[in-house]
């Protein structure tokens, strides 16, 4: 079977009953949308199990984007002993603010393979995935698309390109694929009722686990909702 999770956030204890729910097996696929640490405390927990899971695949969000660009910084300014300029002091504050300030204790508290091994799992993120599953095409990604077309070459896009851009999920994208997206919470603050919501040929699913909502999970052969 092949399932969907986004924004877990680093709840590990969340993510491991998710799994417990669904029964997942060796013989299962697993699609993280993104936002996977930030704002929990389990974030190195988290890291360490789906890194060693083959059948768990990881796309990339913003938070783990900028996870990865402020640890990396911080441990080259720690190796060269010197301090960080004032951007990057400025935008590194902003991270943690929003997020990273439990991640980056984690972080420091590592040891050095730990930390390295971290570093290497949140670089190897994809930023996109296409699967088919039951005859039905599929594009897995965290947040929107920048300037979309449809015949636009994902390949050439980059970060910044998937996560500025929020999904509109009353537009149609593609005629003969359906997207699947994170990062917009369901939860009624946005009008939704904490639910995987459909839109037109995409489906949001995530259930704001962080603003008090849950942990939703897709299954595609079936359409099949959990929710921890």
């Amino acid at each position: 079977m092949t399932y969907v999770i986004s924004n877990i956030h680093g709840n590990y204890d969340v993510f491991r009953k998710m799994l417990d729910t669904v029964k997942f097996s060796d013989r299962d696929n697993l699609y993280l949308l993104g936002d996977i640490v930030d704002y929990g405390e389990q974030n190195i927990e988290l890291l360490n199990d789906v890194s060693t899971r083959y059948n768990v695949y990881s796309i990339a969000g913003e938070h783990d984007f900028l996870a990865l660009k402020y640890l990396s910084e911080y441990e080259k300014l720690k190796k060269s002993k010197s301090a960080p300029d004032a951007a990057l002091l400025r935008s590194m504050t902003e991270w943690l603010e929003d997020g990273g300030q439990a991640f980056f204790d984690e972080f420091i508290k590592s040891d050095p393979d730990t930390k390295e091994g971290v570093l290497d799992y949140l670089s190897d993120m994809t930023l996109y995935e296409e699967i088919a599953v039951n005859d039905k095409d599929y594009l897995l990604i965290h947040a929107g698309i920048k300037n979309f077309s449809p015949d636009i070459d994902l390949d050439s896009l980059t970060e910044d390109d998937f996560f500025s851009e929020e999904l509109d999920f009353r537009k149609k994208y593609y005629d003969d694929k359906i997207i699947i997206a994170g990062h917009e919470p369901t939860t009624s603050e946005n009008g939704g009722d904490g639910r995987i919501f459909y839109g037109n040929g995409s489906i949001d699913i995530d259930c704001g686990l962080m603003r008090g909502g849950v942990l939703g999970c897709l299954r595609l052969e079936d359409g099949r909702e959990f929710y921890v």
